[in-house]
């Protein structure tokens, strides 16, 4: 499967926003599903957000409405905006080439590195 790599975290104050990327020097074109997951200090990780490759998205309950996720196969990219960020939403976010459907996603094997959001006033 494809490895990724993501970007664009930051420091921000409560209510700002983010926009995170995850792309690769390969193709995503054939890959069925990207999520993300998040992971704060002293915690286990966490699904955020999946899209599929025909663009159906799905969202942790906790982002919902507050964060979108989008796919550019032509370059090879899957955004994660994050809006009206919270204390909260500070961790590690990831990105990850899997599988998924509507109301599922289950990730491969490889993680990258993650990009730091921090969230606080």
């Amino acid at each position: 499967q494809v490895q990724l790599v993501e970007s664009g975290g930051g420091s921000v104050q409560p209510g700002g926003s983010l926009r995170l990327s995850c792309t690769t020097s390969g193709s995503i074109a054939s890959v069925a599903a990207i999520g993300w997951y998040r992971q704060a200090p002293g915690q286990s990780r966490e699904w955020v957000a999946a899209v599929t490759r025909n663009l159906v998205t799905q969202f942790a309950d906790s982002v919902k409405g507050r964060f979108t996720i989008s796919r550019d196969d032509a370059k090879n990219s899957v955004y994660l905006q994050m809006n009206n960020l919270k204390v909260e939403d500070s961790a590690n976010y990831y990105c990850i080439a899997g599988e998924g459907g509507s109301t599922w996603f289950r990730p491969g094997a490889y993680w990258g590195q993650g990009t730091r959001v921090t969230v606080s006033s």
